[in-house]
């Protein structure tokens, strides 16, 4: 039901059975309270009923909301906090065509040691769907973003389902401030560090057991780029981490890789890259070199897929005003200093 003034609309929901108004609610009401932060509307319920009284555009927004909300309750999916704040940032956010929140929510990538493996923003659902439709795939942004994540268990998931007999997980070992010759142990001590995010996330998505196997037998490589060279990779799923650190050549000498039957999914943040000081980052041109190229995919995350902490979204965030900041700085600086043309200088004077 509907009730309209100019500036007010009142809409009353309501839900058709108990258990489902039960897990919409949460325990002690903690998901409505979650869902009446978020407005300035006025939320009540009443037995069976939810009144939502406000402007019409909010309004709008508390009932589609809510509408996504139960969905996910009758996908037998559970409801939290997070999942009612990622439901209202899709909502919110431009450009989501046809997709809905719920779509994206009940998305089940991998199940694996007793949880399910979902996207949980909506770039994060056009990443994994991107990983399905290309045969090679970068995935581009911040730290927390779950490029890695996703991809490997869409790997584990390939493996699985035997449309690849092999996985092939590798990280340029690139440090800042060190060099592998000044740390102590064999090569593979030394190059461990680097390679241990790859070896966590593993454990997450297979049986702890099972990992040693699968690596003696080949069915999973972990190795430094490196290893790469003078290699075709056929019949494999291969994850490149860590991109940023590659250079031009080492990126080309990866994708050249590429064998028959394989993906490759390239994942890295173009802003955290640990190179000397003056060389080109690969993953920082590749978009340019292979923009056009059909079966490649592009796929950029922000800050507002972050799936950690909420603090490392706003941290981010922070960064990225605090480099703006400075590069505008840094601009104006070379505008005020720059030495004036004379009139018979080259070139057109701005």
């Amino acid at each position: 039901m509907v009730e309209s003034t100019r500036n007010s609309t009142q809409v009353k929901i309501v839900v058709p059975e108990e258990h489902m108004m039960v897990n919409l609610l949460g325990s002690g009401d903690e998901l409505l309270r979650t869902v009446e932060r978020s407005f300035d509307s006025d939320i009540h319920v009443r037995g069976n009923e939810i009144t939502i009284s406000g402007s019409p555009e909010e309004t709008a927004l508390v009932v589609r909301l809510i509408e996504e909300l139960l969905e996910l309750v009758k996908n037998g999916t559970h409801v939290t906090p997070d999942a009612i704040d990622r439901t209202l940032g899709m909502l919110r956010s431009s450009g989501t065509g046809s997709e809905r929140p719920a779509d994206v929510l009940t998305t089940n990538i991998l199940s694996a040691r007793g949880r399910t493996i979902r996207p949980k923003t909506l770039n994060q659902k056009r990443y994994v769907d991107a990983i399905d439709k290309h045969t090679i795939v970068f995935g581009i942004g911040p730290a927390g973003t779950g490029k890695t994540y996703l991809a490997m268990a869409k790997a584990v998931k390939a493996l699985q389902n035997k449309q690849v007999n092999r996985i092939i997980l590798t990280r340029p070992a690139v440090e800042a401030g060190e060099r592998l010759g000044f740390l102590p142990g064999t090569l593979y001590e030394k190059i461990d560090p680097y390679l241990r995010p790859l070896y966590d996330a593993l454990h997450d998505m297979l049986d702890p057991d099972s990992i040693p196997k699968l690596m003696s037998a080949g069915t999973i490589e972990v190795a430094p780029l490196a290893y790469m060279r003078g290699r075709t990779l056929n019949d494999s799923f291969i994850i490149l981490d860590e991109a940023q650190n590659t250079s031009p050549e080492q990126m080309k000498m990866f994708l050249t890789r590429l064998g028959f039957d394989s993906k490759i999914v390239v994942t890295g943040d173009v802003t955290q890259v640990d190179l000397p000081t003056g060389q080109s980052s690969g993953l920082g041109t590749i978009q340019k070199i292979l923009e056009g190229i059909d079966d490649i995919g592009f796929c950029r995350l922000s800050s507002q897929d972050v799936v950690r902490h909420k603090l490392v979204s706003a941290i981010v965030d922070a960064y990225g005003r605090h480099e703006d900041r400075e590069q505008n700085r840094s601009q104006g600086s070379r505008g005020r200093f720059a030495p004036a043309r004379s009139n018979g200088a080259a070139g057109s004077v701005g």
